[in-house]
């Protein structure tokens, strides 16, 4: 198993390397036999081959991203089941390097939660790619672009399934850059290049404090092996856990865009459109989420760092979603929806489900590669990302239009759709622990195993016998979830309807997507709708109907109202009547306007006034004294002007004073 999850990693390396290197050169090998292909053939023999080259990747480059990635997702699959049917820890170590103190281990690990995370990261991954061969057909920087998805996938896969908190820190980081060059992508654009810089520095601001959460987390048990890290979290002091979760919550909030680091996010839209969905459905903006129900053990003994988290989900859950309901940019309503839906799964750890914010993780990683390639659909036929610009694209596109209506039925919690299962599962919890019952137990493939005889098994630490959570950050959790869920059902029909239903707004042609953009987004909608099932067989994770059935009377009310506000006049946006409110939420209550005043502006003036002292003190020092060796070259150069007259006239000076000088002293 260990030797399929390092192929798993290693693949999708490989065809960066490769996509880069020797794109062009198989895209040159292949053109004779695709033209072979096309060569007219009698018969069904030439309507096969014309069929078949029609399929057929045009290109190198897509032709080594693709393939790599798929066997990369056989092999994750394989891995999943086998987790499914024989629950178990698996470790391998590659090499281990010594530091002088602490040393490193290449080592991955395999159990319930990495196997099924990465399978995720691989199916999101290679629709992408599949996606993109008819997205980017005719971007000249095509192969870049490829290379980059799959070393993105690579770093997904190696922070799902490291073994060492450093090696997952070199995944993590390893994001950030593919995310940069991905976002900009067309870097032409200033909009375009500054969102890449924006998440980079953003995001780059949060690792810092993640980088020392590591250090401390690593110090405290004197190994960087995540296994012997969660086996001696009961023996670390309190200030330890404490110090170093809160860290590593700076790196969860930049990362997966929770308040106040999630201002990056929208603005990160200015990618392509596959890129979006990369980000926003594998493991790039859930990997916080991840690494804290990775490291679970080390936050529940440390209930102020959950508490710390409960308060910033619950504000990211409902803030984003209020954010999202008055945005008239497509791509822009599923990136406040995406730091939302984040929300929800930080505040189910917060609250104690461990596996319904895996869950969740999951069925979102499901829903919003959907939307989001959906989206790049609707974009490309209507040419434009605004909402205002749509409508009346139901007949014109059937395949987009019922995937999607899939995806915003997971979205809003809608049964029977997957987002009402894992939704209601993060809901239940806080209902119970409202009421003080805040041990959480693990289930299933999300389970944590024993680790060995020497070592203390990490459930028994989660289920320790320490103090949860205040009642109040559960209430809290509690409210703005249910208060989240009207919103966000609001939003996902408003968007809903303005999109697909109504009359056309824009001048534009209906049509379909082409085959290698649609039929992904038609099999995404089957595990959107589905996947919700599979929990259905684990204690933790089925739905509990009372609290099912007050979440879904909020879903309906949101839903329900904007459907009738849009009722009334559907060439109207229901958003409207939203009145003075609507562009303080379109600007996401000011929060860049903030930062600009209280840190941008700050920064810049500071930055002047570094500039003014370097030109009138730093500069003006070196160059000053310049000008004087100049000026004292001036008055020696007026004696060295090859007058002999004048030297003989200095030189018998000179004698007279030496004469008068000895005269007078002695």
């Amino acid at each position: 198993m260990i030797v399929l999850a390092a192929v798993a990693v290693v693949l999708p390396f490989a065809a960066a390397f490769a996509g880069m290197l020797f794109g062009h050169t198989v895209s040159h090998l292949l053109s004779p036999l695709v033209r072979r292909l096309r060569a007219p053939a009698p018969g069904a023999a030439r309507r096969g081959a014309l069929v078949l080259a029609r399929r057929m990747p045009a290109n190198g480059p897509a032709l080594i991203a693709v393939l790599p990635i798929a066997a990369s997702t056989v092999l994750t699959a394989v891995l999943a089941l086998y987790e499914w049917q024989r629950p178990g820890l698996r470790v391998g170590t590659l090499a281990r390097i010594p530091t002088g103190s602490l040393s490193i281990g290449v080592s991955l690990n395999v159990d319930g939660l990495s196997a099924v995370v990465a399978l995720l990261v691989c199916c999101v991954a290679l629709a992408v790619q599949i996606y993109s061969v008819a997205y980017m057909r005719d971007d000249p920087r095509y192969s870049s672009y490829a290379a980059f998805v799959s070393l993105f996938t690579a770093a997904m896969l190696l922070v799902v399934l490291s073994g060492d908190l450093l090696v997952l820190y070199v995944g993590w980081e390893v994001m950030g850059i593919c995310s940069y060059f991905l976002i900009g992508h067309y870097w032409h654009d200033r909009a375009t290049s500054r969102a890449a810089v924006k998440a980079f520095l953003v995001t780059r601001l949060g690792d810092v404090g993640f980088l020392f959460g590591i250090f401390v987390l690593g110090i405290g048990a004197h190994s960087f092996d995540l296994r012997t890290v969660l086996a001696n979290v009961p023996g670390m002091s309190h200030t330890t856990l404490v110090a170093g979760t809160l860290l590593l919550l700076c790196g969860v909030a930049g990362k997966s865009a929770q308040f106040p680091l999630h201002t990056w996010l929208p603005d990160a839209m200015a990618g392509p459109t596959p890129v979006s969905a990369l980000i926003h459905a594998a493991t790039m903006v859930a990997a916080g989420v991840f690494v804290v129900a990775r490291l679970y053990p080390a936050f529940w003994l440390a209930p102020a760092s959950l508490t710390v988290l409960g308060v910033i989900a619950a504000i990211s859950m409902l803030g984003a979603a209020l954010a999202a309901l008055a945005q008239d940019d497509l791509k822009r309503v599923l990136a406040y929806s995406t730091i939302s839906q984040l929300a929800y799964m930080a505040a189910g750890l917060a609250v104690g489900t461990r596996d319904g914010a895996v869950f969740h993780l999951l069925a979102h990683g499901a829903f919003k590669a959907l939307l989001f390639l959906g989206a790049g659909c609707v974009i490309v036929t209507v040419g434009s990302n605004m909402m205002s610009a749509m409508g009346g694209l139901r007949l014109a596109m059937p395949v987009t239009f019922w995937s999607m209506t899939a995806g915003f039925a997971a979205l809003a919690g809608l049964p029977p759709a997957s987002g009402f299962f894992s939704k209601d599962t993060i809901l239940s919890q806080a209902w119970r622990a409202t009421h003080g019952h805040t041990t959480p137990h693990a289930y299933g493939w999300f389970a944590y195993v024993p680790l060995s005889k020497s070592h203390a098994t990490p459930m028994h630490v989660v289920g320790a016998a320490v103090p949860g959570i205040p009642s109040w950050v559960a209430w809290l959790v509690l409210v703005t979830g249910l208060l989240t869920a009207v919103v966000t059902a609001a939003y996902a029909m408003r968007t809903w309807l303005v999109t697909f239903f109504g009359e056309r707004r824009s001048e534009f042609q209906p049509r379909e997507a082409t085959p290698l953009m649609r039929w992904p987004v038609a099999v995404l909608a089957i595990p959107a709708l589905i996947l919700g099932f599979f929990g259905l067989g684990s204690d933790g994770l089925r739905p509990e109907w009372g609290m099912a059935v007050v979440s879904l009377l909020c879903a309906a009310a949101g839903a329900g109202g904007v459907y009738l506000v849009w009722n009334n006049d559907p060439a109207l946006d229901p958003v409207r009547l939203l009145g003075p409110a609507r562009p303080v939420l379109r600007a996401a209550f000011y929060v860049d306007a903030v930062y600009d005043v209280a840190i941008v502006r700050p920064v810049l003036a500071l930055a002047r006034l570094v500039v003014r002292a370097d030109a009138r003190v730093v500069d003006a020092g070196v160059e000053g004294s310049g000008r004087g060796a100049r000026r004292l070259g001036g008055l020696l150069r007026v004696t060295e002007n090859g007058n002999a007259q004048a030297y003989v006239s200095g030189l018998f000076a000179g004698v007279v004073l030496i004469v008068v000088a000895v005269v007078v002293l002695t």
